[in-house]
């Protein structure tokens, strides 16, 4: 599964419509939450870091659209507009399931082993694994 990277309010205009997870590394105001949803209508999650949370979750919520808190470090954008999560992540989140850990103790170890948000781990679980 790939996040879209997106360092700054120009970049909103220039994604394809068909993204699914989107890191915005900026800061953004509700007006960027409106054209983002706009420019990319099957977006089902937005990934922003925990000190940019705010009043836009509302917003999202009744669009359908998780907001999740966390950061995507180590990722060079200048490289690749995009990081990847390794599908190993979820035969690991199948095998952790089929040993009976709880969801809590399932993300705590996930994020411990992976280094990625909560959040981002709970999406990924609600959307590969418990379909």
């Amino acid at each position: 599964m790939r996040i879209r990277i997106v360092s700054s309010r120009d970049e909103i205009n220039t994604l394809e419509a068909g993204e699914i997870i989107i890191h915005l590394a900026f800061r953004p105001s509700n007006k960027d939450i409106f054209a983002l949803v706009k420019t990319c209508p099957n977006v089902k999650a937005i990934h922003i870091p925990a000190s940019y949370i705010n009043s836009t979750s509302m917003l999202l919520d009744m669009q359908g659209i998780d907001l999740l808190e966390g950061d995507v470090w180590g990722h060079r954008k200048d490289i690749n507009e995009y990081s990847e999560i390794n599908p190993k992540i979820f035969d690991r989140m199948k095998e952790l399931m089929e040993q009976g850990l709880s969801e809590p103790d399932l993300l705590g170890k996930l994020g411990r082993e992976t280094q990625l948000s909560n959040d981002l781990l709970k999406f990924l679980l609600k959307r590969k694994v418990k379909k």
